[in-house]
This record gives C-alpha cells, structure tokens and sequence, in this order.
C-alpha cells in the first residue's frame, strides 16, 4: 500500500518549545494549532511511494546529504500563509472581494531565511513551518478589524545535522508524521 511521503527537517526541543509559546499570542483566532511533534521544515512533499520506491528513497537520500556539511536555519518571522494570501493592512468597504477565499489565509506560518549552498531539492524555497491551520469558515465570519495582524519579528537559529524522511498519516485528530529514515549530514 502507498504511504504519503516527504523529506523535511526536524526541530529541536528547544525551538519547538519557544514556538508553542507563539501559538498562545492569537487566542481570539480560529485556528487548528501544530501539535508540538508535528512541528517541522518540508522540504519537498514527494506524494505516495510504495515501499519499493522508499527503499531507493532512503539509499539516494543518504548518498546526496552525507556529502553536505551540517548548515543553520534562522526562524525570522511568523505570518499568515502562504504569502501570496496574506491579507491586506487596510482595506476599505468596497474591498469586500477580499473577504473571498482567494484572499483568506490558510495558515499561520514561521518562515525563515532561504538555505543557501545547501540545494538538496530543485524547487527548493525560505524554509516554513504551519504554525497552525486557520479555520477558514470561522475567520472569514470575522469582521476585518477584528482579524489580528500576524507579522511577528523574531530571531531563532538552530543546526541541522540530519534530513529525514517522514510519513503523514491523514487522520481525524489532524496529521500524524513519522520519521522513516534520517539521513545524518556531514559534522
């Protein structure tokens, strides 16, 4: 049977931890918050692979990052996501086209600077993590003024030793990943 698959970076305690604590900023917001051990960087979602596929996975991957050095990521920013829906500061009356869904977030973000020199993947992008999944029929009955603004400065590192391929099981509680595989990065 095929399993969802995708190749992501795991956080550490710590910042998973000082992440979580952002999560209790925005309490009026209809939100599905990331459970702490789901909390983690996609680096590319591959779909579904048979277990055949995933053995051929596990050896290319280990081959392609044992000959990268370990690098850090720098967490920047917490936004609504993706970019592209964030939505406006100001909008007047007449704006009512940007209550569509076209415009309404779909989540909360923590973005971080892009990873250079590092090219594991072609489509490769500023790393992210879904700090939660908006509600999307409950925020849009928010009026505008009522919508907090999400544009949170902050300033965490950390360094990554290891890439691993992880499974998500879509589930009724929300998404479970598991770790497959971790591919340790050159020291």
């Amino acid at each position: 049977m095929p399993r969802r698959i995708f190749i992501a970076i795991n956080l550490p305690e710590n910042i998973k931890n000082k992440l979580l604590s952002y999560q209790e900023k925005w309490p009026e917001l209809p939100v599905r918050w990331t459970k702490k051990e789901n909390l983690h960087i996609t680096l590319e979602f591959l779909g579904y692979l048979a277990d055949e596929e995933l053995i051929e996975l596990f050896q290319k991957t280990k081959e392609m990052v044992s000959e990268k050095e370990s690098f850090s990521i720098r967490l920047n920013k917490i936004c609504y996501g993706p970019p592209a829906k964030n939505p406006p500061q100001s909008m007047s009356p007449s704006d009512s086209f940007l209550r569509s869904s076209s415009r309404t977030p779909r989540m909360i973000w923590v973005m971080g600077e892009k990873i250079k020199d590092v090219n594991f993947f072609p489509e490769q992008q500023p790393p992210h993590i879904t700090l939660g999944r908006i509600k999307t029929w409950q925020f849009r009955q928010l009026e505008l003024e009522e919508r907090p603004e999400i544009n949170e400065e902050i300033n965490l590192s950390f360094e990554v030793n290891s890439i691993e391929i992880m499974e998500s099981q879509l589930k009724k509680g929300g998404p479970e990943y598991t770790t497959l595989e971790s591919a340790p990065l050159k020291s």
